[in-house]
């Protein structure tokens, strides 16, 4: 396993509300991706997971902790950032959005290279970008608008225009979740040869577990600002542990779970997380008093932030830690 490329530790995103309240967005996170790694990040829709994508990608400050790129840490001057966003790409959800209709294809996929001014072999680099993105041959592109390409084409020149800048990591929002069924493998299948051909180092960001298990070599479950389970992929989908990642998987066509495990309620507001456990208002293991015997910790003590650790299936539970005899 390579060393981690990009790493956040107790990483936390607060934004102010009236009458003095706090939302925390993002809550003591620990998270890595090296190099020629998948990392997905998954959870419900408003836990969190495109502000700290956006921290990670020095678009949001973080409020407290610390992020590092090849262990150096991440610098908010001018100069600093630019540098880095060089090194670490965002490639957006929706396509037609993230391109300019009035701007080729050649166009929008010079603009890294001329925002960060880079002149050298422009026409070069980005023919190789659109062939690396599966646009072949890259000429055939270069004078093409975005109105004339497909869904899927579109996507392929928004994932070129990353790689022109030839990153180290890649963070991909939703990479697919407006394609058609038919696009989406495909899509899917070019982000794996580009972590192969080019070591790429990869966080994708999804609601979707099967993506997740297509996709990715590890995977991180974030709930209300927290990552509460991770580990690989396989070991966590085919054995989730933390009583959110088991409602998750337990929907899934293929779940290795006997019958499914609907969530009650809503997430809450990350302006009044709950006391205690954070996950204890909708965890059925609480509900039907099987957790009795951690009730107590359930009630008062936070699990805690997990530590990132690639090899590991780290888990932030009460009743986990006391079934398995974990570490806290």
């Amino acid at each position: 396993m390579n060393p981690p490329l990009l790493s956040a530790r107790g990483l936390g995103v607060d934004f102010g509300l009236p009458g003095g309240r706090v939302a925390r967005a993002v809550d003591g996170v620990d998270l890595d991706v090296a190099s020629g790694e998948i990392v997905a990040l998954a959870g419900e829709s408003g836990c969190g997971k495109t502000t700290l994508a956006r921290a990670l990608l020095g678009l949001e400050r973080a409020t407290r902790g610390t992020i590092a790129f090849g262990g150096e840490p991440l610098r908010y001057s001018g100069r600093a950032l630019k540098s880095y966003r060089r090194d670490v790409q965002l490639i957006l959800q929706d396509p037609s959005g993230a391109l300019n209709p009035r701007h080729t294809v050649y166009d929008a996929v010079a603009e890294g290279l001329r925002i960060h001014r880079i002149a050298d072999k422009e026409t070069e680099r980005v023919a190789e970008a659109l062939s690396r993105a599966g646009l072949r041959p890259p000429e055939k592109f270069f004078s093409s608008y975005p109105h004339e390409l497909s869904g899927g084409q579109r996507q392929r020149a928004v994932i070129a225009g990353a790689l022109v800048l030839r990153p180290n990591v890649i963070i991909a929002d939703e990479p697919v979740a407006s394609l058609d069924a038919s696009v989406r493998g495909e899509i899917l299948a070019l982000l794996l040869r580009l972590r192969d051909e080019m070591d790429l180092g990869a966080l994708v960001i999804t609601h979707d577990l099967g993506l997740a298990w297509s996709i990715a070599d590890r995977i991180a479950i974030m709930y209300l600002g927290r990552i509460v389970e991770q580990g690989p992929v396989e070991r966590v989908l085919t054995d989730p542990q933390h009583p959110y990642t088991r409602a998750l998987v337990s929907v899934l066509p293929d779940s290795p779970l006997p019958e499914p495990m609907i969530l009650s309620g809503e997430l809450p507001d990350a302006a009044r997380i709950p006391s205690g456990c954070r996950f204890r208002p909708r965890c059925r293991a609480y509900a039907s008093g099987s957790a009795s015997a951690v009730a107590g910790d359930c009630e008062g003590a936070d699990p805690g932030p997990l530590p990132s650790e690639a090899s590991a299936h780290r888990v932030a539970c009460h009743l986990h830690r006391v079934e398995r005899g974990a570490e806290p």
